[in-house]
């Protein structure tokens, strides 16, 4: 159990830290409002993860595979990161702002752009679904409800502590931005979260 605890622990890190929409949402949040933004933007899409291992767990993430539900979400999922694309794409047209600490009810809206963004993410539907078949990929030939338990454990671990280390990172950053790396910063995170928005409506028709 403890390898299967250590290889979970590494596959949350590689799975958080790889480059996606999360990331771009927090570096655009981070860069305003600093550690305090980046961090609930990481955290409600770490709560996203949550729910999705959960019904993997219980094997209801089979049921987000059929077409019927699948397809909706993955619209929704585009819609949300085209609008946070235009978002960034806004941001870069305007004056740099001030790097101030944001106020509460920005942060709780950073916190829900991380949900959103996890909870209507297509790709997590197959990865989730699959959350039985990984396990035995780590060590656990017959894997049972302590093992499911450790793997989740050790997964989620690792991603609220990537929580940290990403949000430490933006924080620290930000306060060397001038306004031209503020303007590329921002059109780099639109067009990466347009990319995503393409590419997954590229999957759902099949492109």
């Amino acid at each position: 159990m403890i390898e299967l605890f250590v290889s979970a622990f590494a596959l949350g890190f590689l799975f958080n830290a790889a480059p996606g929409a999360i990331f771009a949402e927090s570096l655009r949040r981070g860069m305003v409002g600093g550690f305090a933004q980046a961090f609930a933007v990481q955290v409600g899409s770490l709560i996203g993860d949550l729910i999705w291992a959960v019904l993997g767990l219980l094997g209801a993430a089979a049921i987000f595979t059929l077409p019927l539900v699948a397809q909706p979400m993955a619209v929704l999922g585009a819609a949300l990161l085209g609008w946070m694309a235009w978002q960034s794409l806004r941001d870069a047209m305007r004056p740099m702002p001030c790097l101030m600490s944001p106020g509460v009810q920005s942060r709780k809206s950073a916190f829900a752009a991380g949900a959103g963004l996890s909870l209507s993410n297509p790709m997590n539907i197959p990865y989730w679904a699959a959350l039985g078949g990984t396990i035995s990929a780590l060590g656990a030939a017959d894997p049972d409800g302590l093992a499911f338990f450790v793997f989740i454990t050790g997964f989620m671990a690792s991603s609220f502590l990537w929580c940290f280390v990403c949000a430490a990172g933006i924080g620290w950053t930000r306060h060397y931005v001038s306004p031209v790396i503020w303007r590329v910063l921002n059109l780099t995170c639109a067009g990466g979260l347009l990319f995503f928005a393409l590419l997954t409506l590229s999957r759902l028709i099949g492109v």
